[in-house]
C-alpha cells in the first residue's frame, strides 16, 4: 500500500510541475540593421533586439532575422520573410520595425511610398502572422541623430512613422513608437551626449578614420533602446513582458 501511494504522489507533483511550467514564448525579429545582430568586427556597433536576450528569462527565445540594409520590399522579394512565416507557430511574436531603407527612392530594389507600397507591406506581415495564429508587433524607426544648426533634433523619416501608426490603429496591432520614444530620449540626453549612443568612434585598424555614424547604435545605445522598447509593452500589457527578468 505505502508502495502505491508513493507512486501516486510522485504522478500527481509530475503532472502539477508539467501543468505549472510556463510555456516557452518565441519573438520573431525582422527589420534593418537598427535591429540587426552584429559582427565582432564592426563592435561597437549593435542592434537593438541583438541585446533582448540579456532582459528575459529561460521560458522566451528571441529569433533575430532582421538584416543590414533591407526594406520591407527587399526583406519579402529576398524571400527572407517566407522564412519567417514558415517557421511560426501558434503564440509566437512578431517584431516588425523597417522605414530607415524603405525611404531610399534612388533604389527601386528597396524604396516604397509610405501610404502605399509600405503600408501594404506592413500589412502583408501583419496579417500573414495572424493567419499562423502569431502575433505581430508593429515598431516605428528609431530616430537618426540628426541635430540642425541650432541644436533642434530634426525628424528624418517623413511619413514613414505616421503611416506605421495608421495602421496600427486601422488594424488594431500594438504599437511601440519608437521613433517617439528615442527620439525623447535623444532631446533629453542633448546633443553631445547622444552621440554615446550612436556609433562614434575613434580611428582604429578596422575604420583608419573613425566613425561618425548617427544612425546605427552603440552597445549602450541599443540597451538603452531595447530597455525602452520593452517598458512600453509592459505598459500594453503584452504577454512577454511578463517574463522579464
Amino acid at each position: 500500500m505505502g508502495r502505491i501511494v508513493l507512486i501516486l504522489i510522485i504522478a500527481v507533483v509530475t503532472v502539477f510541475t508539467s501543468c505549472s511550467k510556463e510555456k516557452e514564448i518565441r519573438i520573431f525579429c525582422i527589420g534593418d540593421s537598427t535591429m540587426a545582430n552584429k559582427k565582432t568586427k564592426v563592435y561597437p556597433e549593435t542592434g537593438w533586439c541583438q541585446v533582448l536576450d540579456l532582459y528575459f528569462d529561460n521560458t522566451v527565445q528571441i529569433k533575430n532575422h532582421a538584416v543590414n540594409g533591407r526594406s520591407s520590399k527587399s526583406f519579402i522579394d529576398e524571400g527572407r520573410w517566407k522564412s519567417v512565416l514558415d517557421s511560426l507557430q501558434k503564440g509566437d511574436y512578431v517584431f516588425i520595425q523597417f522605414g530607415h531603407n524603405d525611404q531610399k527612392e534612388y533604389d527601386s530594389t528597396r524604396y516604397t511610398t509610405p501610404y502605399g507600397t509600405y503600408s501594404d507591406n506592413l500589412k502583408k506581415f501583419v496579417n500573414e502572422s495572424r493567419s499562423k495564429k502569431a502575433k505581430p508587433v508593429l515598431f516605428t524607426s528609431i530616430v537618426r541623430r540628426h541635430f540642425d544648426k541650432n541644436g533642434t533634433l530634426i525628424d528624418t523619416h517623413g511619413d514613414y512613422p505616421e503611416a506605421c501608426r495608421d495602421l496600427a490603429n486601422e488594424m488594431n496591432v500594438p504599437l511601440i513608437d519608437l521613433q517617439k520614444l528615442t527620439e525623447e530620449m535623444i532631446n533629453e540626453t542633448g546633443e553631445n551626449n547622444s552621440k554615446e549612443i550612436y556609433v562614434w568612434t575613434a580611428p582604429n585598424n578596422e575604420y583608419p578614420d573613425g566613425r561618425k555614424d548617427n544612425t546605427h547604435l552603440s552597445e549602450k545605445g541599443a540597451k538603452i533602446v531595447a530597455q525602452i522598447a520593452l517598458e512600453e509593452s509592459k505598459k500594453l500589457n503584452l504577454e512577454f513582458s511578463k517574463r522579464l527578468k
